[in-house]
């Protein structure tokens, strides 16, 4: 299975929400359309979101401290924790009441509509660009036969689950408010236009709680993959020097993982053969699994 590389498909989406919140905001001050004025927001705080990825998979590779024996990997997920928090208030909330203001309030015309769908239309294009990098990189770690709501489940890969989110979001978000401009310049209700920032709203924080769920997860404590741990028990016991793996522990630390086992050995001349063949599986799994980082190996000869 080939690496993921999360860092290209966060630096896809910053640079396509950067241009379009400044394309969107631009058309929402003109227009003074409410779904437009949602969008723009939503794009800003996917640009600032981005940002926040930045800083989680920077400090995720700080090496280990003696305060974090472990190391760092984890900030990642407190990082994509705040995203989901961004995407739920800054996103979310701010639309629904957006569009429930406008709702409550006298309506106005909406001033050349048509500008709010050509940039309407470019943000999808470009929106699509980041998305279709994005899929590039979640297909290099989904398997052949899961599908990506499974895939999204499964992940261990927060930054990445957060920028498919955010897209898919961001893809049927850009629909709705197209379709809210058009209905508003085609009837000239501008219901329309409220009712399509509030629902561009609601699915913003569909999407960030479930963004949040996940990482939670993560945050809590995850193993590896189910089919990585099998990967590196099987690959354990295929070793001439084993005998027999009874347990293995696996946690998924931001972009790297710690394996625990307790196994038996065949028999070993003396203590020092014992250690070395040890050492000696050790490196073949940090060979063969580079996110490999820790490895706590112990030997016994039952499984108590």
């Amino acid at each position: 299975m080939a690496q993921s590389n999360s860092k290209r498909a966060v630096r896809l989406a910053f640079f396509a929400n950067l241009s379009i919140a400044a394309l969107k905001s631009v058309a929402a001050w003109w227009t003074g359309s409410s779904a437009m004025l949602a969008e723009a927001i939503h794009s800003l705080a996917d640009t600032l979101n981005q940002l926040l990825l930045f800083v989680g998979l920077r400090r995720a590779h700080q090496p280990p401290s003696p305060q974090h024996p472990l190391g760092y990997g984890r900030e990642l997920y407190f990082w994509s924790f705040l995203v989901a928090l961004f995407l739920f208030t800054l996103g979310g909330l701010y639309s629904v009441w957006e569009g429930w203001h406008k709702l409550q309030g006298e309506p106005d015309a909406m001033t050349s509509p048509w500008v709010a769908l050509v940039v309407l239309t470019g943000a999808m294009i470009a929106e699509s660009v980041s998305f279709h990098g994005c899929i590039q990189e979640a297909r290099k770690e989904k398997r052949k036969d899961e599908s990506w709501w499974q895939w999204f489940r499964n992940s261990r890969q927060s930054s990445l689950i957060v920028v498919f989110g955010e897209d898919l979001a961001a893809l049927f978000g850009l629909l709705v408010a197209f379709a809210a401009v058009l209905l508003t310049m085609l009837t000239g209700n501008r219901l329309w236009d409220a009712l399509g920032s509030i629902v561009v709203g609601v699915l913003l924080i569909v999407v960030a709680l479930a963004i949040a769920f996940e990482v939670k997860k993560m945050l809590v404590g995850e193993s590896v993959a189910p089919e990585i741990e099998k990967d590196i028990k099987d690959f354990i016991e295929s070793q001439p020097q084993v005998a027999q793996v009874f347990h293995i522990i696996t946690q998924q630390l931001g972009p790297k993982m710690m394996v625990a086992l307790k196994a038996k050995m065949r028999d070993m001349p003396t203590a020092d053969a014992l250690i070395d063949a040890i050492n000696s599986i050790e490196q073949a799994i940090h060979q063969k699994y580079r996110s490999v980082q820790w490895i706590f190996f112990e030997p016994d000869v039952r499984d108590d």
